[in-house]
């Protein structure tokens, strides 16, 4: 069923104003709102969440910086822009129009409201059907073993390929449409649907993604 980005909403549960996105990001995108499922709201005033560490895991020895993480575990939550009918899966359906280059930084706000708005890390997977997410670059450097052990533990967010057979659902999945074929996003889509157990988000050309829906449908 097609997606149909709207006007980003206030949800009465959606914490105050967020902070100023990343350094290097280009141009802000839409902010998500909170999707379905209750949550606790932070009290009223409450101070604002601080920078979250870098991703965790064990040294390794030298590396490139990681980029950053999300980590401190919370009640759970969820977010999105534009909304659409549910699944068949019962996951609510939300959309974040963002060009190609941009859609990673797109679900990478989408994880930060998530998080901030009480979704714990280890119910949330994003997924790229382009180029791998940075965090997924660095921490395959260190190889697959390790890299899928972290998915196993489940504790955390965790980022993969669209594709990626092995990744398993959870409450919500973020979807980057960030490149890709459009034989590879138009499978992706229905399989991220099928992992995502509440909401799924997903960031990219609405128009491309709304005719990649409409041919896997």
């Amino acid at each position: 069923m097609p997606l149909i980005p709207e006007e980003p909403q206030i949800h009465e549960s959606v914490p105050g104003p967020r902070a100023t996105p990343a350094a290097g990001r280009t141009a802000p995108t839409p902010r998500p709102v909170p999707g379905p499922g209750p949550r606790p709201a932070p009290p009223r005033g409450a101070p604002a969440s601080s920078a979250r560490p870098g991703k965790p895991g064990p040294s390794r020895g030298p590396a490139p910086t990681p980029p950053a993480q999300r980590t401190a575990p919370k009640p759970s939550a969820a977010a999105g822009a534009g909304t659409a009918p549910a699944a068949a899966s019962g996951a609510q359906l939300q959309l974040i129009p963002a060009p190609a280059d941009g859609a990673v930084d797109a679900a990478d706000e989408a994880v930060d409201l998530l998080l901030d708005s009480g979704r714990a890390p280890s119910e949330v997977l994003v997924l790229t059907t382009g180029d791998p997410h940075p965090w997924a670059t660095h921490e395959l450097s260190f190889g697959e073993a390790s890299y899928w052990a972290q998915h196993d533990a489940a504790d955390d967010v965790f980022y993969a390929d669209a594709v990626a057979e092995r990744a398993k659902g959870r409450p919500v999945v973020v979807v980057a449409v960030n490149g890709g074929s459009d034989e590879t996003v138009a499978k992706a889509l229905p399989a991220a649907m099928a992992r995502a157990g509440a909401l799924l988000i997903v960031c990219g050309d609405p128009q491309r993604i709304n005719a990649l829906i409409g041919a896997s449908a």
